[in-house]
């Protein structure tokens, strides 16, 4: 499932994958309604709305193995370099 602006979703849609258009005050919403349903195993969220709720979603993580909350770059994003050892560690409380 992808959460993001209408362009990200709509591009993730021509390949096949379901997605829900949402700003970034309905976008963490919209993922701990995802996480309750056993139906999606992967959630692809843009990283233009994911930056303003990086650390909620660092603590649903470390709280719901699945699914898989994945930050993809939007299009026209520009290319951030990301710490996953960092992420990790506060996932995990080290």
């Amino acid at each position: 499932m992808a959460i993001g602006s209408r362009v990200f979703v709509t591009g993730l849609r021509l390949a096949g994958i379901e997605g829900l258009i949402v700003d970034s005050s309905k976008a963490l919403d919209t993922v701990n309604k995802l996480i309750k349903d056993k139906e999606v195993g992967l959630v692809l969220l843009s990283d233009d709305i994911s930056k303003s709720i990086r650390s909620k979603l660092n603590e649903i993580r470390s709280k719901h193995p699945t699914p898989l909350i994945y930050e993809v770059p939007a299009p026209g994003s520009k290319k951030e370099k990301f710490e996953y050892r960092d992420m990790l560690k506060q996932i995990l409380g080290v």
